[in-house]
Parts: C-alpha cells; structure tokens; sequence
C-alpha cells in the first residue's frame, strides 16, 4: 500500500500520521495471496517455493483429481493457519476474491486458456514451461500480456544457475576464444511405461485433464508425470526436458532465435513405449553460431557417463561443458589440464520463484529473470525443431513476421485445432 493512498483511507488525522510512520514494515509483512492450478508434483514444488521466501498465503489450489486436490490442500494447511479452498475448474479459482497471483503448473496443452484468462483478470502469474502447447497459442499468449501489463515469470528456472553464470562470464572473458559450435544433450532411460489401455482412477476427470487437446484413451505411460513423452501433451524430451539447456545457450550466449532447422531421428527402441522421437539430432542455426540438441533415451547414452547431460560449448581456445551444478573447462595442446569448477544448483528453483515473489511484491517486473517475450523464443524454438522431426523438412523462421518461410506442410503445425468445446485462441 502506497503512503498516500494509506493517509486517503485514514478518518482520523492523528491515527493517520502515526500508521503512516510503519508502513514500511507493513508492506514487507505482508503476505502475497497466490493460487495454484494444477496441484500435482511440481505445482508443489512451486508452492513450496513461494513458502521459502515467508511472503505468501495459499488462498485457493485448483485440481482436475480429487485426490492430488485434496491430499495438497492439508500439505498447504500445515504451512499456514488456514486451509486453501479447493476447486475443480480453473475459472473458479481466478474468481477468488483477494487473489493476487497465480502459479500455472498443469500440463503444456491447458497453459494458454489458464494464462491468458489469468492476464484478463489482471493477476501476476508465475507460469511453468514451456510457455504454450504450440506456437499460435504462445504468440496470443504474448498478445495478452502486453495488453494486461502484468508481472509474469516463466519456470527457466535454470537461469539460476551459478555455473551457467560462471560460464558466461568464462566465455565473455576470452577463456575458450571465439565459440563456434554448441551442442546440448540429455541422454536417460525413461523405465518402462504401463501402456495397458484402462479406465482412468476415480478421482481423476480424464476428459477434462485432457481438455482442449485430443482426448487418448486412458493409459498411465500419458497420465500422470508420464504425459512428457506424449506426443499429443508433452510432445517430447526436447520440448519437456532439453528446452531448459536450450534455455540456457541462449541466455549464455545472447541469441535469439535461430533461422533454420534441420532434426531426424525416429522411435527405435521405445516404440510401444512413447510416441515422441526416442533418438533426435535437431540442428538449430542461429546468426552467431550453430547449435545442435541429441538425446538418446536408451543403451549408455553418453560412453561418458558424466556427460550424459550437458552444454558443451566448443571455442577456438578451449572448452567448457556446462552443467547444473559444475563446470569442467578443457584447454587445448598437449599439456593442456582439465579445470574442474564446482557451482551449486540446490536453490535454482527457490531464487527463480522468490524472484517472482518479489516483483510481486515491489510492483517492478523490471528484474525479472524470464520475461514472456524471452520464454517465447526458448519455446518456439524446440517447437520448430519438432516441426523440422515431424515433416522430415528443414524449417526456415522469419522471426520478424512470426512465421515459417515457404513450407506449407510445416506452417500447418503452427496450430493445433481444439477439440470440441474449447477455442483456440
């Protein structure tokens, strides 16, 4: 509450001179009243966050299973005096009076019609990634922000990340000369998948979980966490996972957005498994330097088992392999040494929330650490690179007019259709 308008609301003119003497102290007491839509693991994790900075109240959670719904509901109640209210639908949850902001962590195929209801009500929102399902859904997403002006965070919550810090400023200094190539990986076995067809649990609403995307018949390989490597919801690794170091390389690097794609790969071992590429190489040719994605999600991945995942950044002098949490510098010449720099990671999600929270609280979105504009090129990004998988073509991007250059086929996944009730926006 602003000193002025806390003297406005004051009848008594003495009462008034005092209060205002602490305002100061009340504003940084007060608690931010944030809601919750999807109250699943890492909408939880969210949560827990936002509690870590001691400056939220839980007013409302949102949940399409009961269970999830309900179990979270007394996790939250033991962290504050109340219990938050609990609703199915989302539309209910943002009609709560006294809410202040929201926290968006369901499934990528409901965070447009969640995000921009959320900016027509004027609320700050701390959505996960990627920022939308597909790449017309993020462009109204954007629309919608600029219109509201409201304080949105995207969940790159690695841009926390002290190693890649470190590495920025390695890079910057001259320590590996000039970076010509960058490649990205995230090699790891997924486990077996229950693929059996089978009536979705009781508390769980399957037709609205599934909402404006296509409704699969139920199985738990694309419920629950699993749906990352469904093509219909998650639509993939790269999309899911890999996006956080693609994320990454262009925060490091500065890049925006690349002009050509190029992927391939297929579905070779997990076939009855998932229905997303378990081998890809996406070629991505941004105007400073080519970057390149792999993964394979079986046999040893990386013959390195410490490079299973990573950023290698490969300069003239030198190279840096990035991780979470270290990073390892390699000269060149043969008397060159391995320099080991360990970083931690442990509260990469805490600051990127609390970093939120803040801005929240200080009404100044000007520190914010991923901007909507910003998490729409990450997201478009390894959307493109699936259009390239997809089409078996190479994909070219006119990023000043937001569309795809001479291939009908590929502009035709720049939007998927909604499924029955729902409006694409």
């Amino acid at each position: 509450m602003k000193r002025r308008k806390f003297i406005e609301m004051t009848t008594l003119g003495t009462a008034a001179m005092a209060s205002s003497l602490y305002i100061p102290s009340l504003q940084q007491d007060r608690k931010i009243r944030i809601g919750l839509i999807g109250a699943g693991w890492y909408g939880m994790v969210d949560i827990n966050a936002a509690f870590k900075t001691g400056n939220v109240e839980v007013i409302g959670i949102c949940d399409v299973d009961s269970d999830r719904l309900n179990t979270n509901a007394d996790a939250i109640a033991k962290l504050q005096p109340e219990r938050p209210k609990t609703f199915k639908y989302y539309k209910d949850l943002l009609d709560m009076k006294g809410l202040e902001a929201v926290f968006i962590a369901s499934p990528p195929h409901w965070h447009a019609l969640q995000f921009i209801a959320a900016c027509e009500k004027g609320l700050s929102i701390y959505s996960e990634k990627p920022l939308s399902y597909d790449i017309t859904e993020g462009l109204a997403m954007l629309k919608a922000y600029q219109k509201a002006g409201n304080i949105v965070q995207i969940g790159f919550q690695r841009r926390q990340s002290d190693a890649f810090k470190r590495c920025k400023e390695l890079i910057e200094s001259g320590r590996i000369g000039d970076v010509h190539q960058i490649v990205a990986q995230i090699h790891y076995d997924p486990g077996t998948q229950d693929t059996r067809i089978q009536d979705p649990p009781a508390a769980l609403d399957w037709d609205e979980w599934c909402g404006p995307a296509p409704k699969l018949p139920y199985r738990p390989s694309i419920g629950h966490y699993n749906w990352r490597l469904e093509k219909e919801y998650g639509n993939g690794h790269l999309v899911d996972w890999g996006i956080h170091y693609i994320d990454l390389v262009r925060k490091t690097m500065g890049l925006d957005m690349p002009e050509e794609f190029h992927s391939s790969g297929g579905l070779y071992v997990l076939k009855d498994q998932i229905t997303t590429p378990d081998t890809l190489v996406a070629k991505m040719a941004f105007s400073k330097v080519p970057v390149l994605w792999q993964h394979r999600m079986w046999g040893n991945g990386d013959v390195m088992t410490e490079f299973k995942t990573g950023v290698f950044f490969y300069g003239d002098k030198g190279t840096i392999v990035g991780q979470d949490g270290k990073l390892a510098v390699f000269g060149i010449g043969k008397e060159a040494k391995r320099e080991d720099i360990s970083l931690s990671s442990a509260a990469m999600q805490e600051n990127h929330v609390g970093n939120f929270i803040t801005a929240v609280k200080n009404k100044d979105k000007s520190n914010l650490m991923c901007t909507p504009e910003d998490a729409f090129k990450s997201t478009a990004t390894v959307q493109l690179a699936m259009i390239s998988y997809y089409t078996g073509t190479t994909v070219r991007w006119d990023q000043t007019k937001n569309e795809i250059i001479g291939n009908t086929e590929a502009s035709k996944l720049l939007k998927r259709e909604y499924r029955e009730k729902y409006r694409h926006p």
